[in-house]
């Protein structure tokens, strides 16, 4: 499916969000109204040395229901990025739905080695990956047809140094077939108000679709992005949901491709969620399960009565069956029968 039909259907999209958005996560996002979801980032240097480890494969693991999933590569060695593209377009076949290049992420240990949102300060090496990576996708789609390759983005690196709309077309001319747009600078991290103006500019300045991404907290939020301008809208094709979705999925059912609300979930549906999380992830992760999970829970109870003495207690125990006993001492406090 193209991304023009993948937006089509339904334009309001799981983030991709490191160490968060694994196939537990992103299933039941999808069960929830996800359009598309997407991967982890996942370092292309990383997956050449151990595509076969243990890690790699919960990373490129699928939940049920979910494919087709975009898969976010990032990496600043063209060559690396563009071959282990083609080696997880033969991995997934049709369960691939394209292959996004991170050059928004705005974390050092990131930055460091030139690669996420530091790419923006090296645009010519940008072009070369985008280019080298369209090239190697060329016939690789189950169907014989070239996967696409999207790039995600910012307003720009430093602080006031606005280049989103030079950077969008020059990803466009190396081959791009869409743009997710963040409007923070890199040097602001997620501090701030995303400017939303840098998405209306890059989506008015190039032909591929825009997908806008930051500050998308309530559906209301979601409604705005896709909104058209003349309407008092973003004008984005489609919408990434990132921290918005963390703790609370269900935005997603309140915002179908018709903007359509629907009601909020109540607490005993909060905590059928948790507990179904939380067994994924015990059954994906084993031993590692308590650290990854333990945020997640964090977020559900967010704004849940009493949610304090939750999060003070989930600090102190040290297994999977301690998370599952305070969730139901917690769901049984505040919700008793």
């Amino acid at each position: 499916m193209t991304i023009p039909a993948l937006l089509e259907r339904n334009p309001i999209w799981l983030a991709p969000m490191a160490g968060i958005t694994d196939a537990c996560f992103r299933t039941i996002c999808k069960r929830m109204g996800a359009g598309l979801t997407y991967t982890e980032m996942i370092s292309a240097a990383g997956l050449r040395y151990s595509f076969e480890s243990e890690a790699t494969r919960h990373l490129l693991q699928l939940g049920e229901g979910e494919a087709p999933v975009a898969v976010q590569l990032f990496g600043a060695d063209p060559e690396t990025v563009a071959t282990q593209a083609r080696v997880v377009a033969r991995h997934l076949g049709e369960d691939l739905a394209f292959i996004d290049i991170n050059m928004g992420c705005p974390v050092p240990k990131v930055i460091r080695k030139g690669e996420g949102s530091a790419l923006m300060q090296t645009p010519e090496l940008a072009v070369e990956i985008v280019s080298a990576t369209v090239e190697a996708l060329r016939g690789q789609a189950s169907d014989g047809t070239d996967v696409p390759v999207t790039v995600k983005m910012r307003r720009g690196f430093a602080d006031g140094d606005d280049t989103a709309v030079s950077f969008a077309r020059a990803m466009e001319a190396a081959g791009a077939s869409a743009l997710a747009v963040h409007g923070r600078y890199q040097a602001q991290y997620y501090r701030g108000e995303s400017d939303a103006a840098t998405i209306t500019r890059v989506a008015a300045a190039v032909d591929v679709p825009v997908i806008g991404s930051g500050d998308v907290f309530t559906a209301a939020d979601a409604a705005r992005m896709i909104s058209p301008v003349s309407e008092g809208g973003i004008g984005a094709a489609g919408v990434m949901v990132a921290r918005g979705a963390q703790g609370n999925p269900w935005i997603f059912s309140k915002t179908t491709p018709a903007t359509t609300p629907a009601m909020a979930p109540t607490p005993h549906e909060i905590f059928a969620v948790m507990h179904e999380h939380a067994a994924c992830v015990e059954r994906t992760f084993g031993p590692k399960a308590l650290v990854r999970m333990r945020r997640h829970a964090m977020w559900y109870c967010a704004g849940l009565p009493h949610a304090s003495h939750f999060r003070r207690h989930i600090n102190n125990i040290t297994t999977m069956a301690d998370l599952e006993a305070l969730i139901d001492e917690y769901a049984n406090a505040i919700t008793p029968t």
